[in-house]
């Protein structure tokens, strides 16, 4: 390419020849200016951009910090409420746990002193420090919570059902006869083969024989229904009470009855007076234990009695007003 200069100040024309290098060296030229330009005015774009931005983002930031921060005290309130819901519910539990201890151990005979109900029981140890400490999370300390909560309520369950049997041993307890028919002794003839008093000869006594004066109040032994009250040939005045289960009392020989047959009787009421009416050589009461018909020998009955009197006497007093 040949381009002619002319000037007013030139005696002659000049001519400048381009050749493809310098054509080359000029559009890269450019093509450099135009891509610094770019850079230039992206540069310029993205540090204004960038500050104009900012506090937008560090808004954006703590209001999402904010949010996360009000979802995890909110979370916490929630399980707190529930687990003190949870500890009201367990105090209770305790506090029925503590009663029906006290009410088994009067059932059982056993001093609450000696159970410690209100203290708190001692625990220790080594302390292992093989296994790395770590601190309890809400998640694991709320399920520690519930399993024992359940395990409060099961030995409630089960402590409810030991009451229950004990009670329901005491009441049929009232219906064995282990209380004393009369106040006297009792060895005067006892249970099993004697010399009859009448023939002289080797007869079975199938009772035990009580020493009393005429008159002196005879007591049912157990409670019962009267199931015979009238006059015997050979018991004289007779009083049978019969405790259920096969099981019947019988008391001979008296010189009065105050209660009539299909009576309902409690253990220790007066059902009649000592007398000699009957086979008798004179005033006593005869004392019999029969089950199914077959005769027992009452001495282990009012042993037994005995016994759980003694018992009961050690344990301590009923707080007033419990009803068994």
């Amino acid at each position: 390419m040949h381009i002619i200069l002319v000037s007013d100040r030139l005696a002659r024309a000049r001519s400048v020849t381009l050749t493809g290098t310098h054509l080359l060296l000029a559009l890269l030229a450019a093509g450099a200016l135009v891509a610094s330009l770019a850079v230039g005015m992206s540069y310029w774009s993205i540090q204004h951009a960038a500050e104009s931005r900012l506090p937008v983002l560090e808004s954006l930031v703590r209001s999402v910090q904010e949010r996360d921060a009000r979802r995890a005290e909110d979370y916490v309130r929630q399980n707190l409420s529930v687990m003190a819901v949870k500890l009201g519910e367990m105090q209770a539990q305790l506090t029925r746990l503590d009663a029906l201890g006290e009410r088994l151990s009067h059932v059982a005979g056993i001093k609450p002193s000696e159970l410690r109900f209100a203290e708190i029981p001692g625990r220790g140890g080594a302390l292992v420090t093989s296994a790395q400490p770590r601190d309890i999370g809400l998640d694991e300390f709320s399920r520690h919570l519930d399993e024992l909560a359940q395990r409060m309520e099961s030995r409630t369950e089960y402590l409810g059902l030991i009451e229950g049997e004990l009670l329901e041993s005491r009441a049929k307890a009232r219906q064995l006869p282990t209380s004393h028919p009369v106040n006297g002794t009792w060895n005067a003839s006892g249970f099993g083969w004697r010399l009859d008093p009448i023939t002289g000869q080797r007869a079975l006594h199938e009772g035990i024989d009580f020493i009393a004066e005429s008159g002196t109040p005879v007591h049912a032994a157990a409670s019962g229904v009267v199931s015979f009250a009238a006059f015997h040939p050979t018991y004289g005045y007779l009083i049978e009470i019969d405790h259920g289960a096969g099981l019947l009392t019988r008391y001979a020989h008296c010189s009065k009855l105050v209660v009539k047959q299909g009576e309902f009787v409690k253990r220790g009421a007066k059902i009649a007076e000592v007398g000699s009416t009957g086979r008798s050589t004179g005033s006593h009461l005869h004392f019999e234990v029969r089950r199914d018909g077959k005769a027992l020998n009452p001495a282990k009955f009012l042993r037994a009695g005995a016994q759980a009197q003694l018992l009961a006497e050690r344990a301590p007093a009923k707080p007033a007003g419990r009803k068994d």
